[in-house]
């Protein structure tokens, strides 16, 4: 599973899902297939269109029916509930206000005064804040303005960078959708297969229990001996000791799954497999590499945050350039000395240039620091892309050897129930001893869990290959 490369706003969070070992205690070692392993998700945060809300609660399960829960609805529960989701929402709003922010430069700025003064008759000079304009006794009101003419594209790049920062925050987001749809499914398939490895448990606890009462019953005749009863004990401890391991699996799988719904408490729902048939895999990986390429969301943000560099290190030059603003005054003093003032009103209108001469170095510094920000995010969006064809290209590999597993994963599980049944015939028959019903009976079990680790691997590496090609699910 792949790290992802986003730009995250002072927020990052990791979901470990549980990792899932099922097998026997006794010869785990020998089972086909290692089962799925978690790995960390990292999660970017961004913005999506659900809007935020509570949790949605539950599905009700009285009478001691247990709720059912398909893979397309825990999904559509994950994306409503998972706090993830909604902490991606509210950074994305905050880039919203920043962009805000950026565009008040460019709107003009009022303000209103009201103003009283008492001071000596007479008045004039002062220290300190008074200037002698404020030192007539009066009273009066009125409104300023001031708008930005030109700075001669400061302002402008700033604007843009803020607006490119935050499309970079929704692309975030989307990708943060998807972080929580691979989570979601991983811990579906880890769930679907413990429950068929429990399945499987049981069934064994089942039969081998059947050839141990059997095998009891021969001894206490004196037709087998207590070797066959020790042997078909053995066997029946080490199916329930498996039946303990796919136990606790299952649980801790349902408690992961639990987790990425968004619900603070465990909720016990039987997990359906909602795909009649193995969904198919493309047969060239060139085409999934273009189309990550194209639709990756960590990929597109990375992008967007490049051109917000340069947009922002262009504005950092801009600010060597003059600012042109004009300003604007008007009010009345309805109470004044009647000496110091020949009307009841005022007003003025004028224009300031500003032109930066010597600052230290400071703004060329800026400007430098930008130019140098730009180029390392172009190298980011460089790497992310030489990784995107690396990790479709090994997601479409591993999909393509566990589709292979999965075939020869059911050939054995059939050539190994027939081995089994054969194994009966012939130790009811008397024509072979309990090791070789033994053998067949560990064969059995360990094809049956392989067949369900292998459907199981498989349905999430085309999980992963949606993932990793930025598709919608």
């Amino acid at each position: 599973m792949r790290s992802h490369v986003r730009k995250v706003l002072s927020i990052s969070a990791v979901v470990f899902l549980a990792s899932l070992e099922l097998g026997a205690q006794t010869n785990s070692s020998q089972l086909p297939n290692a089962p799925l392993q978690a790995q960390p998700l990292f999660l970017a945060y961004g913005q999506h269109s659900t809007p935020l809300s509570a949790p949605t609660p539950p599905p009700a399960q009285s009478g001691g029916i247990q709720a059912t829960l398909t893979r397309q609805q825990a999904e559509t529960i994950a994306l409503a509930n998972n706090p993830h989701i909604h902490i991606s929402q509210l950074i994305a709003k905050v880039q919203h206000q920043a962009v805000r922010e950026r565009r008040a430069d460019e709107l003009p700025n009022l303000n209103g005064n009201v103003t009283a003064v008492e001071s000596n008759d007479g008045s004039r000079l002062s220290s300190g804040s008074l200037t002698a304009s404020r030192l007539l006794t009066h009273s009066g009101g009125g409104v300023s303005l001031s708008q930005l003419i030109t700075d001669f594209g400061h302002t402008s790049n700033l604007v843009a960078s803020a607006k490119l920062q935050e499309k970079a925050r929704i692309a975030d987001a989307e990708a943060s959708r998807e972080d929580i749809v691979l989570a979601t499914d991983q811990v579906f398939f880890q769930v679907l297969e413990a429950q068929q490895t429990l399945k499987v448990a049981l069934q064994t606890v089942a039969s081998r229990q059947s050839v141990t009462d059997q095998v009891a019953a021969l001894t206490s005749s004196k037709l087998k001996s207590d070797l066959d009863l020790s042997f078909a004990q053995v066997n029946l401890s080490q199916s329930k000791l498996l039946q303990l391991d796919a136990q606790n699996n299952l649980d801790a799988a349902k408690a992961a799954l639990s987790a990425v719904l968004g619900y603070d408490r465990e909720i016990d729902y039987q997990l359906v497999d909602d795909s009649d048939t193995l969904p198919p895999l493309p047969p060239d990986p060139d085409p999934l590499i273009a189309e990550a390429i194209q639709n990756r969301p960590d990929l597109q943000s990375l992008r967007y945050s490049e051109q917000s560099a340069l947009k922002f290190s262009k504005a950092q030059h801009d600010q060597l350039l003059p600012t042109i603003s004009a300003l604007g005054v008007v009010g009345g003093i309805p109470t004044g000395s009647a000496q110091d003032f020949t009307s009841n009103w005022y007003g003025a209108v004028g224009a300031n240039v500003s032109v930066p001469i010597f600052n230290g170095f400071r703004l060329t510094a800026q400007a430098s620091e930008a130019s140098l920000q730009a180029q390392a995010a172009s190298e980011q969006t460089r790497a992310l892309r030489d990784q995107v064809v690396r990790d479709v290209r090994t997601a479409w590999l591993n999909a393509n050897t566990t589709l292979q597993r999965v075939t020869v994963a059911g050939q054995l599980l059939k050539e190994a129930n027939t081995a089994l049944d054969l194994a009966k015939t012939r130790y009811d028959l008397g024509l072979s001893s309990i090791v070789e019903l033994s053998q067949a009976e560990l064969q059995q079990t360990q094809a049956a869990i392989g067949d369900a680790n292998a459907r199981a691997q498989y349905n999430f590496a085309i999980s992963t290959i949606n993932f990793q090609t930025g598709v919608q699910p």
